[in-house]
């Protein structure tokens, strides 16, 4: 330890005398009570870990900035969206279904969310590597996750309880379809592309409202593995996609994304063939074309992973002026419980965790709770009288909306003209796979299918892979049946 200069000190900042025996009586004597160092390194390490993610927690992050590179000015006021602005963000990817200690290469859709710490505060978009997701509903999100975790008896993950599920849920075909295909396992985070999936809201200084699609596309080139690689991979390097992003910086090379935006006039989704808002479907790109907005790159790793990766907290109802939410069911959900997530995971004042803190002067009436950092000032309350802040509805009207009306019901959306719940996934079978792909997509579900899955839902597999496809629905029926 020669020429180290660092005392070690109790979390108060007291120096210590060792970093290797704890006080006791006489060298071979027992140890004593109020040993307070050695009582706070226990009392630390039995509380350091937090609560998991739901889903989601399997993952890993970094910062790095946005650049705005184009002008979408005519599309929305906000400040970080204008053209030559750069912000700050983390990023967060990560697996859906895996808990914290699961392989990075698990077959699976990879989260994609960032926080951009903006002028006029924080703006999380939370999306995954895929532009849809399973249910349209989010009555039916919490039993999509809990059937792709483990059995409540065995604890044990099971392919049975997944396609259960996922063959009672026809609108689930799409999303299955990607994740049984090439992009189900990514060749790293940084090969990946991220997507908003939910449709959101831009608002420009007009006044003038359109529904928009954040697609950030990966200027490394898309990147996947296969079934086997990721097998191997999941048991020599369980950490891979971890370590790589984290690498892949350390030595400088530092992964952008273009973000790219489909934009669609407020008017057309009064009337687009396609309900713009279900999360199942996606936007053919003939119909809303790709506007390029800016560059992101990630260039810092994180120092402290856990308080700068594991507590980041991202929330879609993290909106700034000129953003908003959209009639999505799923996402307005989201915009509920992320935040209930949050203050569950790490306490009613995760805000004041530094990665979740914005960059921008707060004025809040919060006060009070545990782990409070920031101080409460008086006034307290609204309205008063005292000099405290007051909202400003000229200056930043509540103007990202939309008007709605009918019966009080529990029911899916109308259906459209070109709503259901096979076709887009027979496009992309169809129109945007080769021949080799359809071979491992094939591949892919026949292993799946094989894993234990019970003959009746086995035969509901086989049904709805032929909805999907018929050809592609006869093969993986011979591929299991082995005939």
């Amino acid at each position: 330890m020669s020429g180290n200069t660092k005392n070690t000190t109790t979390d108060a900042g007291i120096p210590v005398s060792s970093d290797e025996h704890a006080l006791s009586v006489g060298p071979d004597g027992p140890i004593v009570m109020h040993d307070h160092y050695l009582m706070e390194q226990m009392a630390a390490f039995n509380r350091e870990m937090i609560p998991d993610r739901q889903p989601h927690a399997k993952g890993g992050g970094a910062f790095g900035h946005f650049e705005v590179t184009h002008d979408v000015s005519k599309y929305t006021k906000a400040k970080f969206l204008q053209q030559g602005v750069r912000t700050d963000v983390v990023i967060r990817f990560s697996t859906v279904a895996g808990e914290s200690g699961s392989p990075d290469t698990w077959r699976d859709p990879r989260g994609f969310a960032i926080k951009f710490y903006t002028e006029e505060g924080n703006f999380d978009m939370v999306g995954n590597n895929t532009p849809v997701f399973f249910v349209r509903d989010p009555m039916k999100f919490q039993h999509f996750i809990h059937s792709q975790k483990r059995r409540a008896d065995n604890g044990l993950r099971d392919h049975d309880m997944q396609w259960d599920f996922w063959t009672l849920v026809p609108e689930s075909a799409h999303q299955v379809t990607w994740l049984m295909g090439d992009r189900g396992v990514p060749a790293t985070w940084r090969h990946m592309n991220g997507y908003s999936s939910h449709t959101y809201m831009w608002v420009n200084a007009e006044g003038e409202r359109f529904w928009v699609k954040y697609h950030f596309k990966t200027d490394q080139g898309i990147k996947c593995m296969t079934q086997e690689q990721a097998d191997q991979m999941a048991g020599s390097d369980a950490d891979y996609h971890r370590r790589d992003l984290f690498e892949a910086i350390k030595r400088g090379d530092y992964p952008t994304w273009t973000l790219q935006m489909q934009i669609m006039p407020f008017e057309d989704a009064k009337t687009y063939r396609i309900n713009p808002f279900d999360l199942t479907k996606v936007w053919p790109h003939d119909d809303y074309p790709l506007t390029e907005v800016g560059k992101l790159t990630l260039n810092r790793n994180p120092t402290d992973f856990h308080s700068e990766i594991e507590q980041a907290a991202f929330e879609p109802n993290n909106m700034v002026p000129g953003t908003g939410l959209s009639p999505d069911k799923m996402l307005l959900a989201r915009s509920i419980s992320y935040a209930d997530a949050h203050r569950a995971r790490l306490g009613v004042n995760y805000k004041h965790i530094p990665v979740n803190s914005p960059k921008c002067p707060v004025h809040s009436y919060s006060q009070g709770g545990a782990m409070r950092i920031h101080h409460s000032t008086d006034p307290v309350y609204a309205p008063n009288s005292k000099g405290g802040p007051a909202a400003n509805p000229q200056r930043y009207p509540e103007d990202t909306v939309w008007s709605t009306d009918g019966q009080l019901v529990r029911a899916a959306y109308t259906l459209r003209q070109d709503d259901d719940d096979w076709s887009q996934a027979n496009d992309l079978v169809r129109k945007v796979m080769d021949d080799a792909q359809r071979d491992r997509l094939v591949s892919n579900v026949v292993g799946h299918l094989s894993g234990g899955v019970t003959k009746p839902v086995l035969e509901r597999a086989f049904e709805y892979w032929r909805n999907v496809d018929q050809e592609i629905g006869e093969r993986i029926e011979k591929g299991v049946r082995g005939s």
